[in-house]
Formats: C-alpha cells, sequence, structure tokens
C-alpha cells in the first residue's frame, strides 16, 4: 500500500488557485465558494492551512455575500445554502465568525424553509427526504442516494434526533456501497468513486455502523487515486484529479484515521479542532 503525498496535494491545491484562466477553472466559476472550502479544508487536515493568505481570502468571501445574508458561489452570481455553508465554514477555518451578521444570515436560511420542514437551496427549490429501503433522496419516493443521506443524517445528528432513523436497515444499505475495489459507490450498479469514502463512511460513523465495511481495502482505493508525480486525487485510479475528490479522499483517510491528519467532525464536514474551538468558547 502507498502513502499520502501529502506535500505533492498541497502543491496541487495551490496551484490550483493561480490556474484562473484553465477551462476547469472557467467551468467552475459559479461554484467557486465550494471550492475555496474543499481546498482549504483539505489544507487544514494536512496541517497547512497557514500556507495561503487567510485576509485575501475573508475579503474575498464576504464579496461574495448579497443583501439577502446569502452567499453565492462567486462574486456576481446568485446566493444558495450551499455557498452559504461553504462561507460560513471557511470563516470557521480561520476563526473569522466574528465578521458575519449572523442574525442576518440565520435570516436568508430560514427564509428557504418550506411549509413541510424541507429546505429549499435557493428560491428555486429543492429538498431531500427518506426512502423505504432506509436511504434518502432528492424528493419524496426519488432513488436513494449516499450525498443525499449524509446532508439527512448529518441534519439529524446535528438536531440530536438520529433516534428517527433505523439504523440497521440504513446501515446495510451503506455498507453495500463497498465493491471488491474497496472503494464506495453512491448507488447500486455504479463505479466506485473517492467522492464516496467522505459521503458513505461519515453516515455510517453517525449511525455506529462504519465496522461493516472494510476499511483497510478503503484506504488502498483512495491512495490508489492519487496522482503521486503531480498531486491531487481523482475519482477513480488513472483518472484526471480535481479539488473536490481530493478533498473528499483526505477527509475520507482522516475519517479512517489515517496518519498524520487532522481529525475531521463527521457531520460538520469541518476538522474537529475547529468544532470544538466554536462550541467550548461560548
Amino acid at each position: 500500500m502507498g502513502e499520502l503525498a501529502v506535500y505533492k496535494h498541497v502543491h496541487y491545491i495551490l496551484s490550483v488557485e493561480k490556474r484562473k484562466d484553465s477551462f476547469e477553472s472557467v467551468v467552475m466559476d459559479h461554484l467557486r465558494m465550494n471550492g475555496a472550502y474543499w481546498g482549504l479544508t483539505t489544507l487544514d487536515l494536512l496541517g497547512k492551512l497557514g500556507t495561503v493568505n487567510a485576509d485575501e481570502v475573508i475579503s474575498w468571501i464576504m464579496k461574495c455575500q448579497h443583501e439577502s445574508g446569502g452567499f453565492a458561489g462567486n462574486i456576481g452570481h446568485d446566493p444558495h445554502i450551499l455557498y452559504t455553508l461553504s462561507a460560513v465554514q471557511v470563516l470557521a477555518l480561520f476563526n473569522k465568525l466574528d465578521v458575519l451578521d449572523t442574525d442576518k444570515v440565520a435570516a436568508y436560511i430560514i427564509g428557504l424553509q418550506n411549509e413541510d420542514g424541507s429546505f429549499s437551496g435557493d428560491m428555486w427549490g429543492e429538498v431531500d427526504t427518506r426512502n423505504l429501503d432506509g436511504g434518502f433522496g432528492c424528493t419524496p419516493g426519488g432513488e436513494s442516494h449516499a450525498g443525499q443521506i449524509f446532508c439527512c443524517v448529518g441534519a439529524l445528528a446535528i438536531a440530536g434526533s438520529l433516534h428517527h432513523i433505523d439504523k440497521d436497515l440504513l446501515g446495510w444499505w451503506l455498507c453495500e456501497r463497498q465493491v471488491k475495489s474497496g472503494g464506495l459507490n453512491g448507488r447500486p450498479e455504479k463505479l466506485p468513486d473517492v467522492c464516496y469514502s467522505w459521503w458513505v463512511l461519515s453516515s455510517l460513523i453517525l449511525i455506529d455502523r462504519v465496522h461493516w465495511i472494510d476499511k483497510e481495502k478503503l484506504v488502498k482505493f483512495i491512495l490508489d487515486c492519487q496522482d503521486v508525480e503531480n498531486g491531487g486525487i481523482s475519482d477513480r485510479p488513472n483518472d484526471a484529479v480535481d479539488v473536490f475528490h481530493t478533498y473528499f479522499g483526505v477527509a475520507g483517510l482522516s475519517l479512517l484515521e489515517y496518519p498524520g491528519l487532522k481529525a475531521i467532525d463527521p457531520a460538520y464536514a469541518l476538522p474537529v479542532n475547529v468544532i470544538n474551538r466554536i462550541f467550548f468558547s461560548r
């Protein structure tokens, strides 16, 4: 089994920000806030957050806030609950939550709640719900998907309401996502993808069923997806790397207690020391 190429991954993440004219950067311009969260959280888990200019990042984030209180994926784009979450998470990484008008941000989020209790992502609407197979989909009756499962299980964990989940049924569905290579997929009959090392693993941890998968094989799968020469992690071995999969690969390894990485909270998706700092400083 190989080792995590820490310094290569740090170099890769820092280089992505410098390639603003690349095709990848242009097509992802509208979700740059998510990219900032993925990249910066990866750096923090690797113990290298100090390699970026915090003041520049914070200044850019605040320029992405709308009058509504929500944050956009980049300057000049529309606000969305996902970008708002990423903005708050990045500010938390830098211990700068005090720059927020929390009442204004809260009002924006509250305004997205629907009558049935669900939340829309933006003014056009989207929701997540539970299915009969124990999983959660985007809408009632929709196919269960590991991404939606994490969002719903994480929300229930934060709300102290995990007792509403049939943990054995959901745990069975989640552990069935592991394939022969050791990787995890998001739905039945799909290929494994490094990103599900987070979506599936965090959910299993939250419902105390992580021992139902082969953790050693999953570690090997993630490490096999590295570009050990140029840095970065891909969805599957020998594919092109990106910041999205680099983050979820490192985050998955953190959940698996890989040596040298900071611990990450499976519900809040931030380093444990950041979460402790927020709650213990109240």
